[in-house]
């Protein structure tokens, strides 16, 4: 029995172009740091676990992204096109994709990248 995965798929792509179903993502060459909200050490978790573990600002950005779909505030797509600003930053989408685990749950590498 075949498997189906229905994660998003995600391309990578020299800029963005207008295509039905298929949302942008785009490197900003400047990144703000994310780090674990003030407080968010004093409910009493232990150091390190998995809510409180900072995510990079890749795993953040398809977070947001995915919640902004699922609530409706941008339109409905099938599939995710990343405009990396440099190898770096496509190393750095591919990292997220592959250790971060809301990102992992939601995204996959289309086949064809």
């Amino acid at each position: 029995m075949a498997r189906i995965d229905a994660r998003i798929p995600v391309f990578f792509a020299a800029a963005p172009e207008e295509a039905e179903g298929v949302a942008w993502l785009v490197e900003d060459t400047a990144v703000a740091a994310w780090g674990v909200p003030e407080g968010a050490r004093d409910v009493g978790h232990v150091p390190g676990c998995a809510c409180c573990v900072a995510r990079s600002p890749v795993a953040e950005a398809l977070g947001r992204l995915f919640r902004a779909r699922a609530v409706g505030e941008v339109p409905f797509f099938t599939r995710l096109g990343v405009v990396p600003a440099s190898p770096a930053g496509e190393a750095a989408v591919r990292q997220a994709l592959l250790t971060d685990g809301l990102a992992a749950a939601c995204y996959r590498a289309d086949a064809a990248v």
